[in-house]
């Protein structure tokens, strides 16, 4: 790591450090039981998931029953609707009179809230995991459809026109030069997307029907008043998105590395 790097990491260490003790002496001057302090969040955290008889390696059953059941329903989600929005965003990206066509009604599906369709959802699929799957995957595929599409459409045409002079099939110039010059964008889309699965997952596991899962143990804990526990599942979804936003941008900076390598090869 450069001493850059190293200068950034250490100020993002001090801001939350300030931030967290400032929380700790707020909530305790405050003396309010809607608003624990991060010290009795943590200690109610480490109680439902770390204490007791280990399931699966150092967590609790409450911990593999609910947290890997809803990283999984989000995993599931998040890859059927990342790898549809890439299809159909490349195949509506391709052809400029088909993007014509369908973008207002693309932009008009994209516009409308998830949760609105709940209703619709329900009715379609039930209860269970398939409308959970089928909920996430329909939040997430516009913004990674949208950029793929747009980032199709954004191959310079000097490429298109060296890729017609050698002949080039269309699988060769789909995977050699259309598919490497929408990376940037796709990228973006799907960074989107993984930060919007996880809110989707735990709306849908909000809903009734729902047997386990973050959503259904924040459900449980508002129900019996145990604020802490609610707490504790508020800042377990705040540590998992960013630790799965930092996962993201490490493949993304590789994988665009490398991108931009290649370009200079070739260039």
């Amino acid at each position: 790591m450069s001493d850059r790097g190293m200068r950034t990491a250490m100020f993002r260490t001090i801001v939350l450090v300030v931030l967290v003790l400032a929380w700790e002496v707020a909530t305790r001057v405050a003396g309010s039981p809607f608003f624990p302090s991060p010290s009795t969040i943590v200690t109610r955290m480490h109680a439902m998931w770390f204490s007791g008889p280990p399931s699966t390696l150092f967590l609790t059953d409450a911990a593999t029953g609910n947290i890997l059941p809803s990283l999984g329903r989000m995993a599931l989600g998040f890859a059927g609707g990342a790898a549809g929005g890439v299809v159909l965003g490349l195949a509506v990206g391709l052809s400029a009179r088909v993007y014509d066509y369908l973008d207002g009604v693309l932009q008009f599906l994209r516009a409308i809230p998830p949760p609105a369709l709940v209703t619709v959802f329900l009715v379609v699929f039930g209860f269970g995991l398939g409308m959970q799957l089928a909920f996430i995957m329909f939040s997430i595929v516009w913004p990674v459809l949208l950029n793929t599409a747009d980032g199709a459409r954004s191959v310079e045409p000097l490429h298109l026109q060296t890729c017609q002079a050698f002949r080039l099939s269309r699988a060769e110039r789909l995977f050699r030069v259309i598919l490497p010059s929408a990376l940037p964008k796709m990228f973006a889309g799907l960074r989107l997307a993984l930060s919007l699965s996880l809110i989707v997952m735990v709306f849908s596991e909000l809903l009734p029907g729902t047997t386990n899962g973050i959503g259904f143990q924040l459900t449980e804990a508002y129900s019996t008043f145990d604020l802490p526990a609610m707490w504790g599942g508020i800042v377990l979804l705040g540590v998992l998105g960013y630790l799965l936003n930092e996962l993201f941008l490490v493949v993304e900076r590789r994988v665009l590395a490398w991108h931009r390598s290649a370009q200079q090869l070739t260039g």
